[in-house]
């Protein structure tokens, strides 16, 4: 497998290699891993964590007190701290959920032929079955919907995904239909040739009206799942670019496309919170929740006038060289109601002063 970099709430899958088996047949074979310096002092369970995003904290404590990891030959405990050069040796089970159960979910299917769809994804949906989520997913929907008509170079899980958005992200999704056209539109995301553009409800005024925020990015020191902005010469930072462009102005806020030039996890709500207008309602670099309150001083605040509570950020448009003809196809997906309710609460009640 050919690791490729991550794009913003759009986490792009290794391209797969159709001479061997796919990765999920592979997932659970014996796995050997050398500890570095950067990880020493970490305790054994997150340090696996890292590398078996699938496994809960519990089922790799599990796979620790039976045995079925080693460090450097030796059965330990969850609580060891891992050391520079531990040589680790870890066996996992096999996956109880190892079945996709097709369910009738309703799909927005934007664009179809017989390579590849793109698909209109809803928020609050995951893309693909793992841990805590194996039920109610775009690939659950995938497998009701397109049936037998779906690559599964990248295994059972991934039935068809190219890329990854983020649970809270709505937008057009690109789905493989052929594990040629899987490897085709895996390598053009590998090779940075997909047109990527983003819609963003941001808290703040952006000063210019279009520009370049460059600023690299590294993992949380503490928090896995979030991502920070680092120094030029810190050696875990890379680098990150995105173009953005105001499409509207508010009081307080700005409507804004943005297209990632780099692909890091979130790093369009990384930048956006780094330049001082985080996305509306984004929990996790920002402020949860947007409600109508937020926008006229001195009414009580209640669930009631809730505008949308997941983050304003959705996957707007797509462009691509088709795999089949060669042609660029360009598919947008339209804002969804959520995004709309609140711009259109923004834009009676913060308009700019005349």
């Amino acid at each position: 497998m050919v690791e490729v970099e991550i794009a913003e709430d759009d986490d792009i899958l290794p391209v797969p290699d159709l001479e061997v088996a796919p990765a999920h047949s592979r997932s659970r074979d014996p796995v050997e891993l050398l500890v570095k310096v950067k990880a020493e002092g970490m305790r054994l369970d997150q340090y696996l964590q890292i590398f078996f995003h699938e496994s809960s904290r519990s089922e790799l404590q599990k796979a620790i007190l039976s045995s079925n990891v080693t460090v450097n030959g030796k059965s330990t405990k969850s609580s060891y701290k891992v050391r520079n050069d531990d040589k680790l040796w870890i066996q996992l089970p096999e996956p109880i959920h190892d079945v996709i159960v097709p369910e009738d979910i309703p799909l927005d299917v934007l664009y179809e032929d017989d390579a590849l769809a793109v698909v209109n994804k809803p928020p609050d949906m995951v893309v693909h079955p793992a841990r805590g989520n194996w039920t109610g997913t775009l690939v659950n929907a995938l497998a009701h919907r397109f049936r037998d008509s779906l690559s599964k170079a990248n295994g059972s899980y991934r039935l068809g995904i190219v890329h990854r958005l983020d649970r809270d992200t709505s937008g057009a999704i690109l789905i493989a239909k052929t594990d040629r056209a899987l490897v085709f539109l895996c390598q053009q995301f590998e090779k940075r040739k997909v047109f990527k553009e983003y819609v963003a409800l941001v808290v703040g005024e952006l000063d210019r009206d279009s520009d370049y925020i460059e600023a690299k990015m590294k993992q949380h020191p503490q928090h896995r799942e979030m991502q920070v902005v680092a120094d030029a010469d810190d050696p875990e930072a890379k680098d990150a670019c995105s173009y953005y462009e105001v499409m509207e102005r508010f009081r307080g806020y700005t409507l804004v496309k943005v297209q990632p030039r780099t692909g890091r996890t979130h790093q369009i709500r990384v930048h956006l919170a780094h330049v001082g207008c985080p996305v509306v309602a984004d929990r996790v670099y920002g402020r949860a929740g947007f409600r109508m309150a937020d926008l006229i001083p001195g009414i009580p605040r209640s669930e009631t006038d809730m505008l949308i509570t997941r983050q304003a950020l959705h996957a707007f448009r797509l462009r691509i060289t088709h795999p089949t003809t060669g042609n660029w196809l360009e598919v947008e997906a339209p804002l969804p109601a959520d995004i709309r309710r609140a711009l259109d609460a923004i834009r009676e009640h913060r308009p700019l002063r005349g």
